[in-house]
């Protein structure tokens, strides 16, 4: 079973610490904790990953998410 993360997350939330990698330049980030939900439809990552592996956001496109409290938000596709 997945480590809980109560530091970083409110409330506690079961946490894996991955790799992420940019598999056209080979640029890696290790340890990224990432949220785990089994329920979710897409993974989100954080924005610094992003800019960190030099990943090219898909212009036009994006997802809308809805949270708990039904706040709606686009995240971009990458």
């Amino acid at each position: 079973m997945p480590a809980y993360n109560a530091s970083d997350f409110d409330p506690p939330a079961p946490v894996a610490y991955v790799t992420l990698r940019n598999r056209l330049t080979g640029a890696t980030w290790v340890d990224v904790p990432m949220q785990l939900d089994s329920g979710a439809d897409v993974t989100l990552v954080p924005q610094a990953a992003v800019s960190r592996l030099g990943l090219n956001i898909m212009q036009n496109q994006g997802y809308e998410l809805i949270g708990f409290a039904g706040q709606t938000t686009v995240a971009a596709a990458v």
